[in-house]
């Protein structure tokens, strides 16, 4: 049996290397033409280069974003662009225009055509038309049930992906008016200003919001792997390393404990809280076991709050000496663990800490500064390792 693969966000090149040394079988990326995520840092050809010979280094792959809804003055250089991202030696193109589609399977067979989850796709139907189109791989709407993922995989030929974990769009995705309506920034061509998440005035009454809680499908995995679902997708092009790395990480020892029989109870317990302490928002599994209702969204107001967990990012460990950047105010006396892309977990009491210069300090409180830690392990702590807050002095 293959294993189900495991997609990754990835905004830039270094969340990219972080994600797929973390353990996602693939990652998605926006270029800077073209992609849903206006705001996000995105890929320049240069980049997307590196970036698949990083990826194919390691035996994994990079699909790229060609999603939004394409206007008349966007097609004079889509047909060069495309070229040009092929060339970078993409695996996958992620795609909602049916022509972008046709074009893409007659001139460049060889790069997997996967319909984006803008189309909204919801039935087993519009996915034997699309396979017709030459689609290789369809991304669900995220507004099934179990049921209805269950009947689309048995009656269907092609790879079906889902979302598991992430933000979720109040309305359809892939067919929301409000931001161009409110902000006149186009949601469908990558300028979403997520209107969804505003707190709206209501007289004398509280306060009204629309938002949704994020996604969390992880105590679902075995059962979206035994319906036959070939691809789980992360959301979060524009997450912080921090959170991507745990969240990949937590996805990956859930998926290989499926396939390898060691997921206990307890070990779900661990990567279950993992997942909700990296959050800043509550989260839901929304249509998967019912209709979403009153308690899948926000009604009126809502806490996201900043996760202050991530203390910093290993650069080297040697001699003993743990050399970091700094994230966030920590103190000598914490108690804290540093996590590594291998699934290595080790905790410890900081009882010295220095500045760049190598002198003692009690706290490191400059984001962004280089220190040191000293610490005893004999588990390799290479770079991309983080470290994380657990108990405060």
């Amino acid at each position: 049996m293959d294993k189900v693969e495991l997609l990754s966000p990835a905004g830039d090149l270094e969340r990219l290397k972080v994600t797929l040394l973390y353990g996602a079988d693939a990652v998605y990326i926006g270029g800077q033409n073209y992609s849903l995520r206006a705001n996000a840092s995105n890929f320049s050809l240069d980049e997307i280069r590196e970036g698949c010979s990083f990826a194919h280094k390691l035996g994994k792959r990079v699909h790229l974003t060609l999603n939004i809804v394409f206007h008349n003055e966007d097609m004079a250089e889509v047909e060069k662009y495309i070229r040009d991202v092929v060339d970078c030696g993409i695996d996958a193109f992620i795609v909602s225009d049916p022509f972008i589609i046709s074009y893409i399977k007659t001139n460049y067979p060889q790069v997997e055509v996967h319909l984006s989850t803008q189309n909204s796709t919801s039935n087993y139907k519009a996915i034997e038309f699309f396979q017709k189109e030459g689609v290789d791989r369809v991304v669900l709407a995220r507004e099934l049930s179990k049921k209805q993922i269950a009947e689309i995989v048995k009656k269907s030929k092609v790879d079906i992906e889902v979302f598991i974990h992430g933000a979720m769009c109040t309305c359809f995705s892939g067919r929301c008016a409000l931001s161009n309506y409110v902000t006149n920034r186009d949601a469908n061509r990558g300028g979403c200003a997520q209107v969804c998440r505003f707190t709206f005035k209501n007289g004398n009454e509280k306060d009204f919001t629309m938002a949704l809680k994020d996604m969390n499908m992880a105590e679902y995995i075995s059962d979206l792997i035994e319906i036959g679902v070939k691809s789980f997708k992360v959301e979060g092009r524009m997450r912080s390393l921090y959170y991507l790395a745990t969240v990949i990480g937590a996805y990956r020892e859930i998926i290989d404990g499926y396939y390898n029989n060691s997921l206990t109870e307890e070990k779900m317990a661990i990567l279950e809280e993992r997942l909700n302490r990296v959050a800043n928002r509550e989260t839901s599994t929304h249509y998967f076991e019912k209709e979403a209702d009153y308690t899948d969204q926000y009604y009126s107001g809502r806490s996201e709050v900043s996760n202050q967990d991530y203390l910093g990012q290993v650069i080297e460990y040697k001699d003993s000496l743990l050399k970091f950047y700094e994230r966030n105010y920590f103190e000598v006396g914490d108690l804290v663990e540093v996590f590594t892309p291998s699934g290595e977990h080790i905790n410890f009491v900081v009882n010295e800490l220095f500045d760049e210069d190598m002198n003692p300090v009690d706290v490191a409180r400059h984001p962004d500064n280089i220190y040191y830690l000293k610490m005893n392990s004999d588990v390799k702590i290479p770079e991309y390792s983080m470290i994380k807050i657990i108990k405060r002095k």
